[in-house]
């Protein structure tokens, strides 16, 4: 889906135009190839502390990058991914790449886990923990950014579509479009199907 954005003042873009299906999107908008750069470049710098702490007993690194990552979440749920250190990065990374735009508010969900591992790591590893919990919490993080950065996969947006699904939450129209369709919801109507032509 290729479409031209007019930037916000605060976080995401507003569209000034519509979907390839002709829905026209109204809540804000990130562009999804930025998003999966800055989710690689968080994975490469989170596996590389970790393997300091976990082969050398080096736990400096990951201490930094855990404080790091609480500083880059909480600035991207503030005032944006554009704004954030590593999303100057992706978007440079991405400035030749065609623009995918998805919904804003999923990824900001997304982001809110982020923000709580990052600061349990940043609490846990500077406080002198270690062990079997920080493992745990850092392997987890390192997980979820392999399946935004590689896959595409959002599971904090598909997260909050099960959530939604199941009533535990409600329906938020600022959910419209995500990568791989994850949030469409029960009581959306789906686009006209084109009529079967048969030979007779």
């Amino acid at each position: 889906m290729r479409l031209s954005a007019a930037p916000m003042a605060s976080r995401g873009h507003r569209l000034s135009s519509v979907t390839a299906d002709g829905k026209t999107l109204h809540a804000p908008v990130y562009d999804e190839t930025e998003v999966r750069a800055a989710a690689g470049l968080t994975m490469v710098a989170g596996a590389v502390a970790f393997s300091f702490a976990y082969f050398d007993h080096q736990y400096v690194p990951l201490q930094v990058v855990s404080t790091f990552f609480f500083v880059e979440f909480l600035t991207r749920l503030t005032l944006g991914l554009r704004y954030s250190p590593v999303g100057l990065v992706a978007r440079r990374l991405a400035a030749r790449r065609p623009s995918e735009w998805v919904s804003a508010k999923p990824k900001h969900f997304a982001w809110t886990l982020g923000l709580g591992l990052a600061f349990s790591m940043m609490v846990i590893t500077n406080s002198g923990t270690r062990g079997l919990l920080p493992r745990t919490i850092c392997l987890t993080c390192l997980t979820l950014m392999w399946f935004e950065s590689v896959m595409g996969i959002c599971l904090g947006c598909e997260l909050h579509a099960r959530l939604v699904r199941r009533g535990w939450t409600t329906k938020d129209p600022a959910f419209e479009v995500c990568a791989g369709g994850v949030c469409e919801l029960p009581g959306r109507e789906p686009a006209d199907p084109e009529p079967v032509r048969t030979a007779l």
